[in-house]
């Protein structure tokens, strides 16, 4: 369903995300443009639309003569004069690199008409580390999207107006999605810094700790329900996506300290092109790893593994939530409506209860997996459960 105030949608970068935004947007029933700058990029454009439009039926989105029809409204070109004249709306998903972004964002205030809302598509950059580029700030906002999830996130930056952040969510709920509207600006949004969370713990565990990669995934897929572990996620993220997360010059000191011991392995991944399943290869091997085999969650599990991994993840929400990122139950919406599982990490508190969160936390501190100060986190959830508050 679409509304006049964003009728026209240009899509800046043909890459995966690109091609998967426009694709929605084109079958919701708006007139899309997709621009690179690249004429080899646009021209793999139709068989990203082929895998992604295979995904939208399997997930019953849509039908395959919504598909048809959606296709036929997007035009591509190299000419971003042409992309934008009259675009209602543009989502840039350009490489996330912050000056690539910044000159991109310049270019497009130019050029694009007055009345065009400019947005990000960035999975890691603040819309106030690029917003100050362009003169219409009131018009400028974060959109991002998860692959494989019809979650979005709306961000605004210092001066993007009320009546802005309401035309975007309008536009995701036309396309079908769930819009999420941040109270404040925060990397990795909320899905991603869960993911942080929970990738990270998996990483210690088995950089530190000595625990194999299947013991990981295991441990999270049985206790979790899920067809992939951390592990597995990463590869579907990339590989070179992670450590570029690990690796940015704005972490502080000790984020650095912590990545020099536990990136090394992605590292040598990454050196060595396997960056996942884009390439066939990362820390497992595609099209079929080994976590897809029959008897993969057969072995042993250790419930001491799964409860760090869900202790990581359940002080990630607290974090968000002192952080006032977003309210409670939006930060469990979002994780389930972007995972498909079935509670959010503060459900998954409420269930455990506050003593055996204090006990779990205690023995992670205990294996240098989390630290004592973690505790406040934990006294930000009894003021919830004081505060009736419902996940």
């Amino acid at each position: 369903m679409t509304t006049a105030a964003t009728e026209r949608v240009c899509f800046v970068g043909a890459g995966t995300m690109g091609c998967a935004n426009s694709l929605v947007s084109a079958v919701a029933g708006h007139r899309v443009r997709v621009y690179d700058v690249s004429d080899e990029a646009l021209e793999r454009v139709p068989d990203r639309y082929e895998e992604i439009g295979r995904f939208l039926l399997a997930v019953g989105y849509c039908s395959a003569a919504d598909v048809a029809a959606g296709r036929d409204r997007i035009t591509l070109t190299t000419d971003l004069e042409a992309a934008t004249a009259d675009a209602d709306l543009v989502s840039e998903s350009v490489f996330e690199r912050l000056d690539l972004k910044r000159d991109v964002h310049a270019r497009l205030d130019r050029v694009c008409p007055t009345h065009t809302i400019l947005t990000t598509n960035t999975s890691v950059l603040l819309v106030s580390d690029i917003e100050d580029v362009v003169a219409r700030g009131d018009r400028f906002a974060a959109l991002h999207s998860h692959l494989a999830s019809l979650l979005v996130d709306i961000v605004g930056g210092p001066r993007t107006s009320p009546a802005t952040i309401d035309t975007l969510r309008s536009y995701v709920l036309g396309l079908g999605a769930t819009p999420l509207v941040l109270k404040r600006e925060h990397r990795g949004y909320v899905v991603n810094a869960l993911v942080g969370s929970l990738l990270t713990a998996a990483m210690r565990l088995h950089v530190e700790h000595g625990l194999t990669i299947h013991d990981v995934d295991r441990a999270w897929m049985v206790g979790r329900r899920t067809p992939m572990g951390p592990f597995g996620m990463i590869d579907l993220f990339g590989t070179d996506v992670v450590l570029e997360s690990w690796t940015r010059d704005e972490e502080d000191g000790v984020r650095r300290e912590l990545a020099a011991r536990i990136v090394p392995p992605l590292r040598a991944l990454v050196d060595a092109g396997r960056l996942g399943q884009k390439t066939g290869a990362g820390f497992y091997r595609y099209p079929a790893p080994e976590y897809q085999e029959p008897g993969f969650l057969d072995d042993a599990v250790s419930t001491e593994v799964g409860d760090a991994l869900t202790t990581a993840l359940v002080l990630g929400a607290l974090a968000l939530v002192e952080a006032d990122v977003a309210d409670p139950d939006d930060i469990d919406h979002a994780w389930t409506a972007a995972t498909l599982l079935d509670a959010g990490p503060l459900a998954i508190a409420d269930r455990t209860g506050t003593l055996e969160l204090r006990r779990a936390l205690d023995r992670q501190i205990e294996r240098g997996l989390a630290e004592p100060a973690d505790h406040r986190l934990l006294d930000v959830y009894d003021a919830l459960a004081r505060s009736g508050t419902d996940h």
